[in-house]
């Protein structure tokens, strides 16, 4: 995989934080990442907003607090668009975010027993599924997707061992 297409500050501000999280420093990260949300604003770059929420919300263990977070990646990525994900990196579409992102409103959902609202959330998940890529990440996030619409099935609310948070 090739790297962005154009530099991007904030991205890069985004990437640092999120690999301080990888590293097991999740406090910082979310300071980090709490300090770029304010520096961006709710009416910045979508893809900006889009990318630092999504990330923002793995590092919440409570279900609240990550929908929160979720329900804001998503609505930016619905104003992002096409062009502005090929401009950051060439390799990206904005169809293969979706994914990702209803399948996390959905486990949020289904860990705060809102049954059919995850279900409404997995369902477009699963829909949006064929726009993931065909490698490691596509194979991550489809079997989360069957993983999450079982524990739905069975009103389990218990945190996933494979969720990003679960550690959180």
């Amino acid at each position: 995989m090739t790297g962005p297409t154009n530099a991007d500050p904030m991205m890069e501000a985004i990437g640092k934080a999120v690999t301080e999280a990888r590293g097991g420093d999740t406090a910082r990260a979310r300071a980090d990442l709490l300090d770029l949300w304010k520096a961006i604003g709710v009416g910045g770059d979508p893809l900006h907003r889009c990318t630092l929420a999504h990330y923002l919300a793995d590092l919440y263990g409570d279900p609240a607090r990550a929908l929160a977070w979720d329900v804001r990646a998503l609505d930016a990525a619905d104003a992002t668009t096409e062009r502005r994900v090929q401009d950051h990196h060439v390799s990206l579409h904005i169809a293969g975010f979706y994914p990702s992102l209803h399948l996390n409103l959905a486990d949020n959902y289904r860990r705060l027993g809102s049954f059919q609202a995850a279900r409404e959330h997995i369902d477009a998940a699963r829909e949006h599924s064929p726009a993931l890529p065909q490698d490691s990440y596509g194979e991550l996030i489809r079997a989360a997707i069957d993983e999450v619409t079982a524990a739905i099935a069975n009103h389990d609310t218990a945190v996933r061992a494979s969720a990003p948070a679960a550690g959180a």
